[in-house]
């Protein structure tokens, strides 16, 4: 199994910034994305950005495009989400995923963290 924990949340200004980090662990044989999704109250979950472990490719939202930045520390099994210039249509619970296998033969397959809340309000 692989277990995420997610730190950084918190309450901004607008305009403010935000350092999210997630640390996966456990048995972890394939590590092949990890990224950041988010949810905001009655609407569904939505892609943030992700980074490919591998390569180093990265895919973000447009709504987030310029704003946030992603980068991963493949020696400490860490993902970050660099948030800047942040407006309060960002306030959500954020949420760490990674597309792993845990053991070799086993398909891959989502994980997520717990959440943490991100609040943009003056």
């Amino acid at each position: 199994q692989v277990q995420l924990v997610e730190s950084g949340g918190g309450l901004v200004q607008p305009g403010g910034s935000l350092r999210l980090s997630c640390v996966a662990s456990g048995s972890i044989f394939r590590l092949v994305t990890m990224g950041w999704y988010r949810q905001a109250p009655g609407k569904q979950r939505e892609l943030v950005a992700t980074i490919i472990s591998g390569g180093g490719g990265t895919i973000y939202a447009d709504s987030v495009k310029g704003r946030f930045t992603i980068s991963r520390d493949n020696a400490k099994n860490t993902v970050y989400l660099q948030m800047n210039s942040l407006k309060p249509e960002d306030t959500a619970v954020y949420f760490c995923n990674v597309v792993a296998s845990a053991t070799v033969g086993e398909p891959v397959r989502n994980y997520w963290g717990q959440g943490t809340q991100v609040t943009v309000s003056s």
